[in-house]
């Protein structure tokens, strides 16, 4: 059958050329999950696509096709904020190849679409963006059913705040005791309060010490996923650079 959609809210995830002039896009829909979608003659200095398929901010797609490529029939700018700059740039980058790699074409995941929208929405003015990063990344897990239960441990028991607690990969929560406890956390285990849990359930974070657990057990489950983003290295490399330049300034004065 050959299917069309109409004004359906997207962001634009990926883009890469194809032939001379039209492009391949990803887009992660509200309602229809990532689409592949062909934008013939989008790379043509007069296309009315040219302004429109830019990432980060909403967007309306229309499509039609019944292959895996479907063909882009319209494209139009809702409106929201303006593109991050700097860290905030990496951020939004780092979101986009978090979707693009851990969900599945046409595979509808509303909640994704909300949290993008949230997400990229705070990085546009952003002054510190750990946790709009660390709250995204959970809501994917989540989504996706990779991130454990954040009420309840191994056991049924609620989960309790001042609780440390052992999680692996495809494992609920497990209280920490002298026989479970490991000072020296692999890459397949993190040790965290239950409070980071709750933290990230509620999407707010009350310490440092917790948006710093709370990064080590979200790091621990996408590398099991996913054995390489490249985003996340460029933006390590970037803070590197900044604090070796920092660090050079202070010693000149």
């Amino acid at each position: 059958m050959n299917r069309r959609i109409d004004a359906e809210p997207a962001f634009l995830i990926a883009t890469t050329p194809w032939r001379e002039s039209s492009s391949r896009i990803e887009v992660f829909t509200k309602n229809h999950g990532r689409q592949a979608l062909l934008a013939r003659s989008a790379r043509k200095r007069q296309s009315d696509l040219r302004g429109v398929l830019v990432p980060f901010v909403p967007i309306l797609v229309s499509w039609y096709g019944q292959n895996e490529l479907r063909t882009l029939h319209r494209a139009s700018w809702i409106g929201g904020w303006a593109q991050p700059t700097g860290n905030n740039l990496m951020g939004a980058l780092y979101i986009n190849e978090l979707v693009l790699k851990l969900t599945a074409y046409e595979d509808s995941h509303e909640e994704i679409y909300h949290a993008m929208y949230r997400a990229m929405s705070s990085l546009a003015n952003a002054t510190h963006i750990q946790g709009i990063l660390r709250i995204f990344e959970w809501q994917l897990l989540t989504a996706c059913g990779i991130a454990p239960d954040a009420k309840y441990d191994i056991n049924g028991k609620e989960i309790v705040d001042d609780t440390c607690y052992i999680i692996q990969p495809e494992s609920l929560a497990q209280v920490a005791d002298d026989k479970l406890l490991n000072p020296d956390e692999t890459s397949n285990q993190v040790l965290i309060h239950g409070s980071t849990l709750k933290a990230l359930q509620n999407s707010k974070f009350d310490s440092d010490e917790s948006l710093s657990e709370a990064l080590r057990l979200n790091r621990m489950l996408l590398n099991f996923r996913i054995p390489q983003i490249c985003s996340r290295n460029i933006l390590q490399q970037l803070q590197i650079i900044k604090k070796s330049h920092l660090i050079k300034k202070d010693n000149k004065c």
